[in-house]
């Protein structure tokens, strides 16, 4: 009776640091995503423009803030600035095409990089459409600045200075005594993301 107990109550321990674990990243994390306005050859490559100028433009100011309030800060009061650069882009390319850029709370797939994964779920992220924004998407992290090139050793202190704890950057980084935790912090996400449409 008393392992059965401790059994449920380590299983209940364990259940809230995944649950804890999920809305951590959602707290900690303000991600990316550029929607291009159709699959054609041409829109993605727009896409693409328009990610790494606003990519860019962004660099400094994310690397430099202090905490996620600081970044969301100053994301919303340039949203006008960052939509302008996108635009921008696209006259200087030769399209007609305009992109709108809004800041606010969206759901994300799982999502797998060169040396780390986000699971599934709702985060704050920097959007951008572009025309009828009905091509592929293109997701990433603004804040804190998670490069896709990055070794794991960059995202490991990357993430830990953003305030992630050792644990939780281990298991977006897959290292292997923590596959399981990974799986069941994507299954809880992606539960999020249902109840949320629903």
């Amino acid at each position: 009776m008393r392992v059965g107990i401790c059994l449920l109550l380590a299983a209940t321990v364990w259940a809230a640091m995944l649950v804890i674990d999920g809305q951590t990243l959602q707290r900690k994390l303000i991600r990316l995503h550029v929607v291009a306005a159709s699959d054609s050859e041409e829109d993605q490559n727009l896409k693409l423009l328009v990610r790494d100028a606003v990519v860019e433009s962004l660099r400094e100011e994310m690397e430099n803030a202090a905490d996620i309030h600081q970044a969301k800060a100053y994301l919303q009061e340039n949203l006008p600035k960052i939509q302008a650069l996108a635009n921008r882009v696209l006259r200087e390319a030769g399209c007609e095409k305009t992109a709108v850029v809004s800041l606010g709370c969206e759901e994300f797939p799982t999502r797998y990089y060169d040396t780390f994964a986000l699971p599934a779920g709702i985060y704050e992220a920097l959007r951008i459409r572009i025309g009828e924004a009905a091509g592929q998407n293109w997701w990433f992290v603004v804040f804190p600045t998670l490069c896709v090139g990055a070794t794991v050793e960059e995202f490991e202190a990357t993430a830990q200075c953003a305030g992630l704890s050792d644990s939780l950057t281990d298991t977006l980084t897959g290292a292997e005594d923590y596959e399981v935790r990974f799986f069941l912090l994507d299954a809880l996400g992606r539960l999020e993301n249902f109840l949320h449409k629903g």
